[in-house]
């Protein structure tokens, strides 16, 4: 089961209980897969990141690319697309963000690489991110130092704590959980990190 939260707007959006925040307000993340379905393995993988910071009372959103897809930077139109503008404001809006990529070809996939293109310093710079990939076969760590290479330019800060998730076929149950319990520490303590770190450096 993905992600239990309600549908608000262009993306899926959900608050959670718990010590995460900054006076009255929680910690706001986002979660961005590199594919176009939430029920892709990196949509799950997301989804099990955001649905831990929710039971930490995070407020918590997915942005569904099935529901509002980014267009591709430089087409035609792109520039005031009403999506992009959503999007934009949102990423200014959030204290942290998990990405989750699938592997293709040793690097990310087109999808994440044009969601990330659509980030700029103003937008991300100073703020949290917790990373993952996916691979088909044995995991390395390919696509997690090219995500990291392009948030260098944004000003972001990845965490130290990253997870690969190889052989995903196998990764996930039906109800798309992690079936391995060393991942779900590695997720938690990824999880963990990112929410301490977004609180220090919103202080």
């Amino acid at each position: 089961m993905l992600l239990a939260v309600h549908q608000s707007g262009p993306y899926i959006q959900g608050v959670g209980h718990g010590a995460v925040s900054m006076g009255n307000e929680p910690l706001k993340v986002l979660g961005l897969a590199g594919e176009y379905r939430a029920s892709s393995k990196s949509g799950m993988l997301v989804n099990a990141a955001l649905n831990l910071a929710k039971s930490q009372g995070a407020e918590v959103v997915f942005w569904d690319l099935s529901e509002q897809p980014l267009p591709l930077v430089g087409e035609e139109g792109c520039w005031t697309h009403p999506n992009v503008q959503a999007f934009q404001a949102l990423l200014s809006e959030c204290d942290a963000f998990f990405l989750s990529s699938p592997e293709y070809h040793g690097t990310m996939s087109g999808v994440m690489k044009n969601t990330m293109d659509w980030m700029y310093d103003k937008h991300v710079g100073g703020k949290v991110f917790g990373l993952m990939s996916t691979l088909g076969g044995v995991t390395n760590s390919n696509t997690l130092n090219h995500m990291r290479i392009a948030l260098r330019w944004l000003h972001g800060w990845p965490v130290p704590e990253q997870l690969a998730v190889g052989h995903v076929k196998e990764a996930f149950d039906e109800d798309g959980h992690l079936v391995d319990d060393s991942l779900k520490q590695r997720l938690e303590s990824l999880v963990n990190s990112v929410l301490k770190a977004a609180e220090k450096l919103r202080a």
